[in-house]
């Protein structure tokens, strides 16, 4: 197999994300934040037949494009701890390829429009993709979480900062 560092990858939005966060030291972490809030993606014309039979879900994985990252970094120190991690064992916005996942509850579907709960996601955010969140593919039961396990139960009224601006 030929390793393909130079190969270019192209992507392209399928819509927009739209949230009450205007700036990043204002919006929740994680869509699990008691800070997290209701939004929206608008979805372009060309997409939107792409839609049919997802509202049948709870709820979406959101990938998105990080478009407001000015920097990469391979090594950050990320919100719920104070030393410096590895970027590929954080989910910081400063990465190589600064793409961002989100689980968020699905409200419902109107047109263009797919209705958002629990979303920690700047508003005019590049939409690159929508996938089903189904438990049986996406839950684990032997799951360990690194250098998080000090930190779980922290998330809950933690905002983002600065620091990856």
């Amino acid at each position: 197999m030929q390793e393909h560092e130079s190969q270019q990858i192209k992507l392209s939005p399928i819509g927009t994300i739209h949230s009450p966060f205007q700036e990043l030291d204002q919006m929740p972490i994680q869509p699990t934040s008691r800070l997290s809030a209701e939004g929206y993606a608008r979805i372009y014309p060309q997409y939107v037949a792409g839609l049919k039979d997802l509202e049948g879900f709870s709820h979406v994985i959101l990938i998105y494009y990080f478009h407001r990252t000015e920097r990469a970094d391979l090594t950050v120190t990320p919100f719920l701890d104070d030393q410096p991690r590895g970027v590929f064992a954080t989910r910081a916005p400063t990465r190589p390829n600064p793409i961002g996942i989100s689980i968020v509850s699905l409200k419902g579907i109107e047109g263009d429009i797919v209705k958002l709960g629990r979303i920690d996601i700047l508003d005019g955010t590049p939409l690159l993709d929508i996938k089903p969140y189904v438990p049986e593919f996406d839950q684990h039961d032997d799951v360990r979480t690194g250098w998080l396990q000090s930190a779980r139960g922290k998330i809950e009224g933690k905002a983002s900062d600065d620091r990856f601006k």
